[in-house]
């Protein structure tokens, strides 16, 4: 590949392979009335390097024509003039292209030239060959840039994950075992294998997994194999949440107030707990990405705690160790990238908010911060980078922090390894921090100093998990992907994701679906982009967490940049209920319900392209309605004219127009003044009808009035009375039952842990009763709703 030919974007695949499109379009040649080429024309394909200067598309002709049109005694000529066009400057390549490009690649040349593209002016020799120890979207997002770096990539991956898009999309796959993380992606003995079979030169760990194990770096050293990330020393360093915390110390780094030493149990948990002051906050030591960490309030909560966070820290990361530190109460979770190479050079790149988290799992996270100031953040990029060269870091990192109401911050942890928010960082600086990983492991130094970071503009990402918000902010779903549309087109969204329609999501791995990033000249550009990136996305066969994530970056508190890390929970005290119609909205909704009702009941006696069948006759022009929202009735109206509805609801009019595309998974409405972009989930023919709108999918019942007085005599399905039984909430593995028959238990008494993508939930009892029956055992895997425990 030449230096700087390719323009390096970070836009996802579908897009990047749309838009080189335009690197291989040519003119035509001229045709004349016969078909034949032109005389005089050129009949073979121009070189798509010329440009508007005269003698240098004389030049690009002349290296283009084939060689039994040259005379013998132009071979030199010939030479010099591909020489000459080896030297074009990119822009005139450009110019070209852009010349000779159909109006449909302009369009998605122009769609995918967004500002968090980087285009290096040379990219230097690095690697041949890297290896992806990792899966999903990260293992994309780190093929894509190796892609456009000419390097080769190989992937690994569990037998489960052979159809992934992560295997699909790299040059190699290597399965390194069966689908638990202990028996393949934490497997190092198959994935060390599996770089020798390859031959990879470097391995690019992503994030999670064995991007932060000492041990897998150090056996990558002794093979004479490139770590794509900080060496041991800094892993240990930083990696060990207690020691960390000590050379944090030591570096002048603000430091929460905790117990520095290693928890040997749950006694002593409880003892250091009270000497701290609760509530204290419970994590393990290799930890990161919320796994392993508990907040006690109390020396019962710290007991679990110590469990629950010993286990999963054991299951996640190979390391059961914890430490127990002073729980800030209301804090924000700002943390500061850095970037550092080998040759003592280290930069900040500014902050991310990070505050919106579920479970102590990051949700919303966006770049700048609201927060702080220019001073408050050159402090706390300072001390990052003081961290970072106190162990000789050489890679990208990240050094969090909590934040209080005074601005006062408190270092939190470090993780040696490319986050998962990386994207909206990339988006304001225009630095692609995979490549800058890549040129460090190579042992480049950095390109930049700290007075070239900008901040342009402000990004926003959002996590799309397959996860049901309305249980507890989020718990796992399970299925396969029957329709997915990635909102792609919008001006300014970002996608990485690592899935396509048809992939599974498995009870075995994290359930990210994707990370929706937008990016604008402002806050409220990128938060208008999120939200219609959000409503024109389409996901189906899954339970997915869009409903919340929407109702988040529209909620006033979080417009105004008035959050902390309870943000969840003091919104929706009583839990995620969905969008709360006002008033407008309501009617806004059963028009548009009323409408599409309206529209597939014309559609119905319709047969295309056969004029044979008549069309029903005397076509109404008018409805009667009822439509049932939310256990209410409503008599509602609809007349036609053209392709706009009045509709009468209750007592209010309004105008409903749309194309009313009814094949079409999106459809963009005009209600008054208003449009809106709505999903039909489902329907059927008994007027049953699900759209999704404002993010939140409603449920209505239509039909015409007088099958709604008809309605009024069916029987109603009675529901089930869940006091006495015990379903599983998500599926999952059954970790351990703590009851057995004839068992008296108490109202919020444990009776058997579930794990779900890698977290542990405690199942209780909901009243005091005795056990009558037990449906599970420990090692047992369990669906959605099945029975687990019945109590009498």
């Amino acid at each position: 590949m030449r230096a700087g030919a390719e323009h390096v974007s970070l836009v996802p695949s579908v897009y990047r392979e749309r838009a080189l499109t335009v690197t291989h379009c040519t003119r035509p040649p001229a045709r004349s009335s016969h078909g034949a080429a032109a005389p005089g024309k050129d009949k073979t394909r121009r070189e798509p390097g010329a440009c508007s200067d005269v003698t240098t598309r004389r030049l690009a002709a002349a290296a283009s024509a084939p060689p039994t049109t040259r005379a013998k005694g132009q071979a030199c000529h010939s030479l010099a003039t591909m020489a000459a066009l080896r030297v074009l400057t990119d822009v005139q390549r450009v110019m070209l292209k852009w010349q000779h490009c159909t109006i449909r690649s302009k369009w998605y040349c122009l769609a995918s030239c967004v500002q968090y593209s980087t285009a290096p002016e040379n990219i230097e020799k690095t690697f041949d060959k890297i290896l992806i120890a990792n899966r999903g979207e990260i293992a994309c997002r780190v093929m894509k840039t190796c892609k456009k770096m000419g390097i080769k990539t190989v992937a690994v991956h569990s037998d489960v994950d052979s159809a992934a898009v992560h295997v699909k999309m790299a040059d190699e796959a290597v399965c390194v075992g069966p689908a638990p993380t202990s028996k393949s992606y934490l497997n190092m003995d198959a994935i060390m294998d599996a770089i020798k079979r390859t031959g990879a030169q470097a391995v690019h760990p992503g994030y999670g997994f064995l991007s932060e194990n000492k041990e897998f770096a150090r056996r990558l050293a002794a093979e004479s194999v490139t770590f794509i990330g900080p060496d041991t020393h800094a892993i240990q360093a930083m990696g060990d949440k207690i020691e960390s915390k000590l050379l944090a110390k030591d570096a002048k780094v603000n430091t929460i107030p905790g117990f520095d030493g290693v928890v040997k149990d749950a006694d002593e948990a409880v003892r250091i707990s009270r000497e701290i002051g609760y509530p204290v906050m419970i994590k393990a030591s290799a930890g990161g990405g919320g796994k392993g960490m508990r907040i006690a309030w109390d020396d019962e909560e710290t007991r679990d705690g110590f469990r629950f966070s010993s286990q999963e820290a054991a299951s996640s990361f190979g390391d059961d160790r914890l430490l127990i530190e002073k729980f800030i109460d209301n804090p924000r979770h700002i943390e500061i990238q850095v970037l550092a190479d080998k040759h003592g050079n280290a930069l900040w790149l500014n902050e991310r908010e990070c505050s919106i988290q579920r479970r102590n799992q990051k949700v919303v996270e966006e770049a700048p911060s609201t927060f702080l100031d220019p001073e408050t953040r050159r402090l706390m990029g300072e001390q990052a980078v003081a961290l970072a060269k106190a162990v000789k870091y050489s890679s990208a990192g990240t050094v969090e922090f909590l934040v209080d109401s005074k601005k006062n911050f408190f270092f939190l942890e470090m993780n040696t390894r490319l986050q998962v928010e990386h994207p909206i960082t990339e988006c304001i600086t225009g630095l692609d921090l995979v490549q800058e990983m890549i040129r460090v492991a190579k042992g480049y130094p950095l390109r930049h100093k700290q007075a070239d970071i900008p901040i342009n503009g402000w990004a926003v990402e959002c996590r799309v998990y397959a996860e049901d918000p309305y249980k507890s902010f989020g718990l796992p779903s399970i299925g396969r992907l029957s329709q997915y549309e990635e909102p792609h087109k919008l001006l300014g969204v970002r996608i990485d994701s690592g899935i396509q329609e048809g992939s599974d999501i498995s009870i075995y791995y994290d359930p990210m679906i994707s990370k929706l990033v937008t990016h604008g000249s402002n806050r409220t550009e990128a938060l208008k982009r999120m939200e219609d990136a959000l409503d024109n996305y389409v996901i189906r066969g899954v339970t997915h967490n869009i409903p919340l994530l929407r109702e988040v970056i529209t909620h006033p508190l979080f417009i105004k940049g008035n959050i902390t890390t309870k943000f969840l929970t003091d919104v929706y005290p009583d839990g995620f209920k969905g969008h709360i119609l006002s008033s407008k909205e309501k009617n806004e909704l059963l028009a548009t319900a009323a409408c599409l009702y309206v529209a597939l009941q014309r559609r119905s006696p319709r047969f295309l392209n056969n004029t044979r069948v008549p069309m029903a006759k005397n076509e109404l022009k008018s409805w009667e309605l009822s439509v049932v929202l939310d256990g209410k009735s409503h008599s509602i109206t609809v007349t036609r004219q053209g392709k706009q509805y009045s509709v009468e609801v209750d007592a209010t009019n309004v105008n409903v127009s749309s194309e009313w595309n009814l094949s079409s998974s999106l459809m963009s409405v005009n209600v008054g003044d208003t449009q809106r972009t709505i999903q039909c989930i489902g329907r059927d023919a008994a007027g049953s009808l699900s759209i999704q709108f404002l993010g939140t999918v409603y449920k209505l019942q239509i039909l015409t009035t007088h099958a709604a007085e008809l309605n009024t005599y069916m029987p109603e399905k009675l529901e089930e009375d869940t006091s006495s039984i015990l379903r599983s909430p998500m599926p999952g593995t059954v970790i351990a039952v703590s009851v057995k028959p004839g068992d008296m238990v108490s109202e919020g008494q444990e009776i058997c842990v579930i794990e779900a993508m890698k977290m542990q939930n405690s199942m209780t009892a909901v009243k005091t009763a005795k056990v009558t029956s037990v449906h599970c055992k420990a090692g047992d895997t369990v669906g959605e709703g099945d029975l687990l425990v019945q109590l009498e």
